[in-house]
């Protein structure tokens, strides 16, 4: 009998991915139908302490030869993706490269720096095959990503939150694919994700302090509308880019996206709670957000900015409050982590 995550991953057009770059919640990811991994530098820095006995040969070398802490981090995230990569690859070789991919994340302090993510972005992508290389949705992150598109690399644009971010990336990698098959080179898969528990936080912390009546209840559905309207446009445009949902905060923001051809990616706590619980295995993405609710949500200014599609420009991504906020926590908590491990 089939699991709910087995139910999602055979009986329906959404993929699933593991949110962890812990081995071992990867390979129970992958008994229960996962097709991928996500990895950022905070995941990879407690894959690594979490159970630093199994990578232990591997930091003493690492520590030993890095010859900067830049390096040092940098060698610490392409150990655990590896490894990640290694257990993908029989998914990526049956499906002809279709699936089966684990991302690596450029450091998040050079969200602005075309000419260092860049550089790193190449390097990432030489690792593994099936390596998909994330950058930052910003306009420098974008700019990286039509090129790394253009070459056929695999690429996800993360650090995003609204419908805006979404699209952007899709039109870049459309653009970048145009120039890959003009240049005789097959396109790759492209993602974009939306943090949907991260945009969920961060209204909720503007609705608090601007004394806002919207309940508790409505944010909770925020990030499910701009989930919803980011792919009825995919699929109203074409898109090849898949739209990834990532950081749930719940088990709703799997079950409510059910069916949608997207891919969730699903921490091991809510992978547990999904299996465990008796959930009804139905598609419930054409059940849309009452017209209510988005009404209520639309007296906050930053929900409108996320969920219009021209709700922000490109050059104002890097300043949107929960892009900093991000970038920042995934540099303190992740990449300096690493650069500090013993």
């Amino acid at each position: 009998m089939q699991d709910y995550l087995q139910w999602l991953s055979e009986s329906t057009k959404t993929h699933w991915w593991c949110d962890s770059a812990t081995p071992s919640e990867i390979d129970f990811a992958l008994q229960h139908g996962a097709v991928g991994t996500t990895t950022n530098p905070p995941l990879s820095a407690t894959a690594i302490s979490l159970r630093p006995e199994i990578w232990q040969p591997q930091i003493e070398d690492i520590i030993k030869s890095s010859p900067n802490p830049t390096s040092k981090a940098e060698a610490f995230i392409r150990l655990v993706v590896t490894e990640g990569a290694k257990k993908l690859s029989p998914i990526f070789l049956r499906t002809s490269k279709e699936l089966g991919y684990i991302c690596a994340q450029v450091d998040p302090s050079k969200a602005g720096n075309r000419d260092d993510m860049r550089v790193m972005a190449k390097r990432f992508s030489q690792w593994a095959p099936n390596i998909s290389v994330k950058l930052p949705v910003t306009s420098a992150g974008l700019d990286i990503l039509e090129e790394c598109a253009a070459e056929g690399i695999p690429v996800t644009g993360t650090v995003s939150f609204t419908v805006s971010q979404m699209l952007a990336v899709a039109e870049a990698h459309k653009r970048g694919s145009e120039k890959a098959i003009m240049n005789g080179k097959k396109s790759a898969p492209c993602n974009a994700v939306l943090m949907i528990g991260r945009i969920d936080d961060y209204l909720t912390e503007v609705a608090a302090d601007n004394r806002s009546k919207v309940s508790s209840t409505d944010i909770q559905k925020a990030g499910l509308a701009i989930a919803m309207r980011a792919y009825s446009l995919f699929v109203e445009r074409n898109y090849k880019a898949k739209i990834l949902v990532a950081a749930m905060r719940g088990t709703y923001h799997a079950t409510e996206l059910a069916g949608a051809d997207i891919i969730l990616s699903i921490q091991p706590k809510y992978q547990h709670e999904l299996i465990k619980n008796e959930i009804a295995k139905v598609e419930k993405y054409l059940i849309p957000i009452e017209s209510q609710v988005i009404d209520r949500l639309s007296t906050i200014k930053e929900f409108v900015r996320a969920y219009e599609p021209d709700g922000l420009s490109p050059e104002e991504f890097i300043s949107f409050g929960v892009t900093q906020r991000t970038l920042s926590q995934f540099t303190e908590t992740g990449w300096k982590r690493l650069e500090s491990m013993r």
